[in-house]
């Protein structure tokens, strides 16, 4: 049993289908041709702008000094505009794809290298200079830009062309018709590339007329067919721009959801400082004064002081769990002033020199928080070091901070959790950590983050 061809896709497969010329196809590729000359016209009309430097060269008569500054400032101009200029041609040159290409068309990837970061409001400028750094850095917006200078020049002819087949073969087919119609002392007709006065001279027009109408379809689908494969491989992503477009969703998808664990983290903060911390002092005061209104030696009075005693403890133990979560001090005051609790609580000496001008995004704060509370607690408990300095600087949009010791050295992040959690919760704020700690020491943590714009600090 023969198995069915399937139907092609596009113009270019469909140039070698045998029932080419009985279906849709080269109806479709003349409607892609006549729908690319509006596209051209637009495109040259544009793009003429940072061309005319060569257009003036194109008229002539100009010295080889003129020549070379010419040409260098329409290369120059054109460099300059071409990449803002192609992105809203290059929007209009794939709306014509889908009459010549029936395949789903990849979506336009725009990546940015530089994200705001997490907890910062999207500004203008920033959205601006994101998408101009786009517009000059990408190789998508270059290789738009290669399509619109072919689509200027070399497609609108050769489209002109393929189109132009079909009338060029009707009138060398119609020839000898048309010099009956003239009649004996009519004269010659012309016929395009020649003339003839006689029926008899009319046969190679019409041989080539009707062998000419029947390439056409193959000729017009060839050539949208092509027009379209180039387009799609120069406007359209591949499989490493998808690529790169997923990985780029996976950062932004990920910090989305830090920033949605820091608004949970923050509300169960909240709700247990506002709520449950509220009812146990509560509570612990009832039973205390329970506490006093009973005998002391009685029974009933053991027992209340026994759970007057664990209600204080359970408040002491939910006060170091809300710490935990989020300090208060971080939240009220800043960095600054929750680093040098950290050091006031370090079982080691801490040095803290924090010069920060104003606060910063919240999970900024936290991460970097984090960060020195983690490094702390590891020189207490394995560096046997005698003090630790911790630094706070920005620089530019980056805050860099550092925690350093003078003990033994050693420390290894495969060997622990602590380090490498840590290191993914710095990569979460698009920030990076580093460690230096050799055998004898010192140890030195150096963690950068972007920032953004800075907040006044609070009274």
């Amino acid at each position: 049993m023969s198995m069915r061809t399937p139907a092609p896709r596009t113009a270019l497969e469909a140039a070698t289908w045998r029932r080419l010329p009985v279906s849709g196809w080269p109806w479709r590729s003349a409607g892609y041709l006549l729908a690319t000359q509006p596209v051209a016209v637009v495109t040259a009309a544009c793009l003429a702008v940072p061309a005319v430097p060569w257009l003036v060269l194109a008229a002539g008569g100009y010295q080889a000094g003129a020549i070379v500054l010419l040409t260098l400032l329409g290369a120059a101009l054109v460099a300059a505009l071409g990449p803002l200029l192609s992105a809203p041609l290059a929007a209009l040159a794939r709306r014509r794809l889908p009459l010549v290409d029936t395949r789903p068309n990849m979506p336009e990837i725009r990546l940015s290298a530089d994200e705001l970061p997490l907890g910062q409001p999207p500004r203008l400028s920033a959205r601006v200079a994101a998408w101009l750094r786009s517009r000059y850095l990408e190789p998508t917006a270059w290789r738009e830009l290669g399509y619109i200078c072919l689509l200027a020049t070399v497609v609108p002819a050769l489209s002109v062309a393929a189109l132009f087949a079909l009338p060029l073969a009707a009138l060398f087919v119609a020839s000898p018709f048309l010099v009956l119609a003239q009649g004996p002392h009519g004269g010659a007709v012309a016929l395009g590339f020649g003339s003839a006065a006689t029926v008899t001279q009319t046969v190679p027009f019409l041989i080539g007329g009707l062998l000419l109408l029947l390439l056409v379809p193959y000729l017009v689908t060839l050539i949208a067919g092509a027009d379209a494969a180039v387009a799609r491989a120069l406007l359209l992503t591949g499989p490493g721009d998808l690529l790169r477009a997923e990985l780029t969703e996976v950062t932004r998808s990920r910090a989305r959801l830090a920033d949605a664990f820091e608004t949970e983290r923050r509300r169960i903060e909240r709700d247990l400082h506002d709520g449950a911390q509220q009812r146990l002092v509560s509570l612990t005061m009832q039973l205390g004064l329970a506490r006093l209104d009973l005998p002391p030696a009685s029974p009933a009075a053991a027992a209340v002081a026994a759970a007057h005693q664990q209600a204080k403890q359970l408040m002491t133990e939910l006060r170091e769990l809300i710490h935990g979560i989020q300090p208060q001090v971080l939240t009220d005051l800043g960095l600054p002033a929750a680093l040098g609790e950290l050091a006031e609580q370090s079982l080691v000496p801490v040095t803290v020199d924090a010069q920060l001008p104003g606060r910063l995004p919240g999970p900024v704060e936290a991460t970097a928080y984090f960060a020195v509370a983690e490094a702390l607690t590891n020189v207490a408990k394995h560096s046997g070091a005698t003090s630790a300095t911790v630094t706070a600087r920005r620089h530019g949009d980056t805050l860099v901070v550092e925690v350093s010791d003078n003990g033994h050295g050693g420390a290894d992040p495969i060997r622990g959790s602590g380090l490498t959690g840590l290191a993914d919760r710095v990569a979460v704020t698009a920030g990076r950590m580093l460690i230096s700690s050799p055998a004898g020491g010192p140890t030195r943590l150096h963690v950068e983050m972007p920032c953004g714009q800075s907040q006044p600090l609070s009274g």
